[in-house]
């Protein structure tokens, strides 16, 4: 009974975020209710306070499930690739390969970016929300930089380029490109940047 008890509140605070992250993607913080979150669970009101004690401490709760989903996300992507090859620039071009097929597999197209819709929105989020948010993007640049930075050891790029900017390119063409999908309704539009993007570090860095 111990180890249920747990399991379950676990699962129906899962339930509360994953209804949150659907609400927050399809219209935005500010337009989520927590009433509208109870009917779409089940829940009483005084089962969401038992999980979230307002809706301040759901968007935090919202916004670290879904950087630590990321993370597990591109730790995985990598791993495999890094398996499949020792040559920094090789295993970025397998990793991206990887990534642009994982987008390209999803059911429909990407839900969306809660980062860059708290961003969005950002004047609704106390401060510890925003530094959430911001130390989010930059883990995808010190993640990305430092994969260039190998391969720029290994082979230097062939024009003075700042590795920063090539390392934000990754999350900028993935914002960038789950709007133009959005807005075009063409899916292949998101994992098509991804590879445009691999292309372009393919020809930086003068891969055959």
């Amino acid at each position: 009974m111990s180890q249920t008890r747990p399991r379950r509140r676990g699962e129906t605070r899962e339930r509360l975020l994953a209804a949150a992250e659907a609400a927050v993607l399809a219209k935005g913080f500010a337009a989520t209710s927590i009433d509208e979150l109870i009917a779409a669970t089940g829940l009483t009101k005084s089962g969401f306070f038992y999980h979230f004690k307002d809706k301040g401490e759901l968007a935090k709760a919202l916004l670290r499930r879904y950087l630590e989903r990321d993370e597990e996300i591109l730790d995985g992507l990598f791993a495999r690739a890094d398996a499949l090859s020792d040559d920094p620039l090789h295993g970025y071009l397998i990793f991206l390969k990887l990534f642009a097929e994982m987008l390209a597999d999803l059911p429909g197209a990407h839900p969306g970016c809660l980062a860059a819709s708290y961003c969005y929105q950002e004047q609704l989020f106390d401060q510890e929300i925003r530094d959430l948010n911001r130390a989010g993007v930059l883990a995808w640049r010190v993640r990305f930089r430092a994969r260039l930075d190998r391969i720029a050891e290994r082979t230097p790029p062939r024009l003075p380029t700042d590795l920063d900017a090539v390392a934000d390119m990754a999350a900028t063409l993935v914002e960038g490109g789950i709007v133009l999908a959005k807005l075009l309704r063409e899916p292949a539009v998101l994992p098509g940047q991804v590879l445009a993007y691999r292309d372009y570090v393919r020809l930086l860095f003068g891969a055959a």
